[in-house]
């Protein structure tokens, strides 16, 4: 088999984390050897970076800096986890890849959207991932999710206000329009349930074992 890489995309909120373990399930039920990582990090040098772009004490962080950041981790993920993983014939399953630097810096930063993909490109030598699941659900219940789970520690990104998760947003429809054969739009108001029946619709389509 030959690799195939994943992301999975949406805002703050959209459930990605609970539908990443559905689709990690459906991999081991197919018996497909499948990887599974996250952005920013996914090796020691980019969790590090991670650690650094959500610590919800850097307020100070200006956005040059942050996509910069970015792509550091974006770079070496892909070069350390990702691309070893593809020539191994793996799956890679990755939470976030590049639509997020252009979302959340490019739209939700108010950056240069020719820039981001620029700064986007030299990241990833022009690698793309084959399919992006997007969950698409609206900033105001996706915000609303992450504020009301006292189990969780809002980050730095997560306690900006909602005008820039709404263009945040905006930046996710741009890109679902843009490339539409390649990311699959998910409607995740629904139940978890009901939202994995759309994504493994998707799936099935891809991987006919």
């Amino acid at each position: 088999m030959k690799g195939y890489f994943i992301s999975i995309e949406g805002t703050d909120g959209s459930g990605k984390t609970t539908q990443v373990q559905k689709i990690l399930d459906y991999f081991t039920q197919k018996g497909l050897p499948v990887v599974f990582t996250r952005e920013p990090g996914g090796t020691p040098i980019a969790e590090k970076i991670r650690d650094i772009l959500l610590d919800g004490s850097h307020t100070a962080l200006c956005s040059t800096a942050e996509i910069l950041l970015y792509a550091a981790s974006r770079a070496q993920h892909l070069e350390e986890k990702i691309l070893p993983a593809i020539q191994e014939g793996k799956v890679v399953l990755s939470d976030r890849f590049s639509d997020s630097m252009v979302a959340y810096q490019g739209f939700g930063r108010g950056l240069d959207i020719s820039w981001v993909e620029e700064v986007n490109a030299m990241a990833t030598k022009g690698k793309m991932p084959d399919v992006t699941i997007y969950l698409d659900i609206s900033p105001e219940y996706g915000i609303m999710r992450k504020k009301t789970d006292s189990e969780h520690k809002l980050d730095r990104l997560e306690q900006e206000a909602l005008e820039f998760h709404q263009r945040v947003y905006e930046g996710y429809q741009y890109l679902w329009q843009k490339y539409p054969h390649r990311i699959h739009r998910v409607d995740a108001t629904q139940s978890v349930e009901e939202v994995f029946v759309q994504i493994q619709k998707i799936l099935d389509s891809l991987f006919e074992v």
